[in-house]
């Protein structure tokens, strides 16, 4: 791809991220919306099909602080006490990075069950290329077992595709590469880290 297909790609990703209404994919049928992080053209059909009957697969939305996304996230990792104040000021940051940022969730009864995030990340190397990151996967304790976690690599791997990205990559533990490899990632390196204390 080349760095003209790229930006006009970039471009389109960016307008989906801002527009008026965001519709959600339900089983093939559409319902209009609180507006979103972005918009449902780059919500995977495939997906929204393969999910059990009534789940909904959509962008965050800023409710989401009262439909439990935090808690959902805390069958990962520590999350921390964040006042709706906090909450709301994260989300618009995120949502005015022009299609930096792409966090999905998955809904059950307007419960937020299960989410993911892609980060985008751009490059001057491979004629100005995008590498998409996999963050933070996360299924409520209650609806495991019921391929949500795949269904989200899926969804967030279509985004990859949709807004240009080269490819895909994500960091997982040992015990969790059985699971990415059927989700169609291969090993390809050794995560590194360094923790920084917070004063």
């Amino acid at each position: 791809m080349d760095s003209t297909t790229q930006t006009a790609t970039a471009a389109a990703a960016a307008s989906a991220s801002t527009q008026a209404t965001e519709t959600v994919r339900t089983n093939g049928t559409t319902n209009n919306m609180e507006v979103g992080l972005f918009g449902d053209e780059l919500i995977s059909p495939d997906v929204a099909a393969a999910l059990p009957q009534g789940y909904k697969v959509r962008a965050l939305r800023q409710s989401d602080y009262h439909a439990g996304f935090l808690e959902c996230l805390r069958v990962l990792t520590t999350v921390g006490d964040i006042s709706e104040d906090q909450f709301t000021q994260r989300y618009e940051w995120i949502k005015k990075q022009d299609g930096g940022y792409y966090i999905l969730v998955v809904e059950d009864g307007g419960k937020v069950v299960g989410t993911g995030a892609l980060i985008v990340e751009r490059k001057f190397i491979h004629s100005l290329g995008s590498v998409a990151h996999i963050e933070d996967i996360a299924v409520a304790q209650d609806q495991q077992g019921k391929k949500l976690g795949l269904r989200l690599i899926q969804a967030l791997d279509f985004i990859a595709d949709k807004v240009g990205c080269y490819k895909t990559i994500l960091d997982c533990s040992e015990a969790n590469e059985g699971f990415y490899i059927k989700c169609g990632f291969k090993r390809a390196g050794l995560e590194m880290a360094h923790y920084h204390n917070k004063k």
